[in-house]
């Protein structure tokens, strides 16, 4: 079998090393498509490929047409939204992601901004403490469960909900459960983001969530820019003078945040996982996942039905 690599934004040497390692001791071919700067490289790569390894990627419906071998796509990440489930089923191709191998790395960027964030931005400006706020964790999959074992570092107190985890799941972690997003938001000093981009999800994060918080309340987004609603959040952080929002993800409409100068922050590019250990991790993760679809059928982590 022939396993593509395709990714715009490479995977570290190390973690092509990796993959490569995995694919070939179970006796496949790998290629690499990196660093491509045209559609049509994508399309010519695929033709031939029996499964196709992406980060950030787009795997269209175009690019399914083109890879007529294709029977497997694994997301090297935990965020599979680059990819057209609907088009993958109908051209009956096994889509999968690797859940919580970036988990780490999100949660620690988390802080980093936070941290950043209540200090000021290091202007030098006198900030505030983490320890003893009450922090919101919106969705306690795998980033949110990291970030709540760093948030009891800080010495923070921890609230979370999620409509598909059981209360009591949340609460043997050592977290408050609650009942509704709208309880998180309205109780909590910061509230941290880790929901997926679905239809129920985008734009749903708006001024009557964010208006809810206290005082100085802070939005931290490591999800997907989708699911806030961006025009509401400037409109919201222009009238409240006291909210901050620290993103992972630039706004469509980022010239609007950037009023906002001292309460605003965004990352260059979206970087959560772009630590070496999880590149590496997701990859071989990855590589690992193919190898077990080819031997044995093994479908554990499919996304799409």
């Amino acid at each position: 079998m022939k396993v593509l690599v395709a990714t715009e934004k490479p995977f570290a040497a190390v973690a092509v090393e990796g993959i490569r390692k995995e694919i070939e001791a179970a006796g496949h071919e790998l290629a690499l498509l990196e660093k491509y700067t045209d559609k049509q490289q994508l399309l010519d790569a695929v033709a031939d490929a029996d499964a196709l390894i992406i980060r950030s990627d787009k795997v269209t419906a175009e690019v399914l047409d083109a890879a007529k071998q294709c029977k497997i796509v694994v997301r090297a990440g935990a965020g599979y939204d680059n990819v057209d489930l609907d088009a993958a089923t109908a051209h009956k191709v096994v889509v999968m992601n690797t859940p919580g191998q970036n988990s780490n790395a999100v949660a620690e960027l988390v802080f980093g901004m936070l941290v950043m964030g209540i200090r000021k931005f290091y202007t030098g400006a006198a900030g505030t403490e983490l320890l003893g706020k009450k922090l919101g964790i919106l969705a306690f999959g795998n980033v949110g469960r990291n970030v709540a074992r760093i948030a009891k570092g800080f010495g923070m107190d921890v609230y979370a909900y999620d409509a598909f985890c059981p209360k009591d799941a949340i609460e043997a972690a050592g977290v408050h459960a609650v009942d509704s997003q709208d309880d998180l938001f309205k109780m909590c000093d910061i509230v941290s983001l880790h929901i997926p981009a679905t239809a129920e999800t985008k734009k749903s994060i708006g001024k009557a969530l964010v208006g809810s918080m206290k005082k100085g309340g802070i939005l931290v987004n490591t999800a997907r820019k989708e699911v806030i609603n961006e025009e509401e959040l400037a409109a919201l952080m222009a009238e409240r003078t006291d909210l901050m929002y620290l993103t992972d993800v630039a706004p469509d409409n980022a010239d609007a945040f950037k009023a906002f100068e001292g309460r605003y922050f965004a990352t260059p590019k979206k970087m959560g996982a772009q630590t070496a250990e999880a590149n590496i991790n997701a990859g071989i993760a990855a590589a690992k996942q193919i190898v077990a679809f080819f031997k044995d059928g093994c479908t554990k982590f499919q996304v799409n039905k």
